[in-house]
């Protein structure tokens, strides 16, 4: 099989899409490893691999000859953390020599945000197979924050007065790719990807209403409204309780630390939230 360096994942999706773009740009020979090839963008220098994260000996195989994987996390789903063992346990039998896990910030088996614990399960799993690794942590999508506001204007979840350190996608893609492109110096390095300021709800709330010119409010909800506020969706238990702990990690602080990842791996400040809307307008 012919040897390429670089294997990314998730290229259908938000950040996986970027890092495959920056580095077919770069001239950069890739496999994308898929779910679906109907759906995998046309890059040059890119092959294809149908390979979910649970078939191991798909992605085996298709790792077969890689030096490098980044591997976004799967889909949120109740067996997530399961997926992500067959796919670091298929890494290593395809003998890959360096795993960019993009992971999440506060990644820790007890973290507020459950979603965070399997982040950590999956890291833990890493390091458990002897892979060479980087860890890149990323905070809440600064991109995804004007989709909290309801159709009424208002922001709500039990958030209190915490702070999120919210990071732009552009920025992970640019940090990941550049973890990518030189490797050996981040193996065994975790890096936390976040905004250059760490902003309340009502921060948030502002900013969006200050560029849109729409009226944009936070109002903090109790966990008991926000369980209930959530329950119509129908979504099953996990689900909820994922989306309700986002924003008591936040009351917790477990999102405020700002980090200067970006622009150290970069070689440019973080995009600020306000800057961010202000190009997506």
């Amino acid at each position: 099989m012919e040897q390429v360096p670089v294997a990314v994942t998730g290229a259908t999706g938000q950040v996986g899409g970027r890092v495959a773009r920056r580095l077919a740009a770069a001239g950069i020979p890739q496999r994308l490893l898929l779910r679906d090839p109907s759906r995998a963008p046309r890059l040059p220098g890119a092959t294809v691999a149908v390979a979910p994260y649970a078939d191991g000996d798909a992605v085996r195989r298709a790792l077969e000859g890689v030096h490098t994987v980044f591997m976004v996390s799967a889909s949120e789903s109740a067996d997530r953390a399961d997926q992500h063992r067959a796919f670091v346990d298929a890494a290593a039998a395809a003998g890959v020599q360096h795993l960019v896990y993009l992971s999440f910030q506060g990644a820790a088996p007890d973290a507020t945000f459950t979603l965070a614990r399997d982040h950590w399960a999956t890291e833990e799993h890493v390091r458990a197979r002897g892979l060479l690794h980087t860890f890149l942590r990323d905070s809440l999508y600064a991109d995804f924050l004007p989709g909290l506001v309801g159709e009424d204007g208002v922001i709500r979840g039990p958030a209190g007065d915490g702070r999120v350190a919210a990071v732009a996608q552009d920025d992970v893609a640019d940090a990941a790719v550049a973890v990518l492109r030189d490797p050996a110096p981040h193996a065994g390095r975790t890096h936390d990807l976040t905004g250059p300021h760490a902003l309340t709800l009502t921060e948030v709330a502002g900013t969006i209403a200050a560029v849109t010119g729409r009226p944009v409010r936070y109002s903090p909800e109790t966990v008991e409204e926000a369980f209930a506020s959530r329950a119509s969706y129908g979504a099953p238990d996990w689900q909820v309780e994922a989306w309700v702990s986002t924003y008591t990690a936040i009351a917790a602080g477990e999102m405020a630390d700002v980090s200067t990842a970006v622009e150290d791996l970069t070689g440019r400040p973080a995009t600020a939230f306000e800057q961010l809307l202000r190009t997506t307008a």
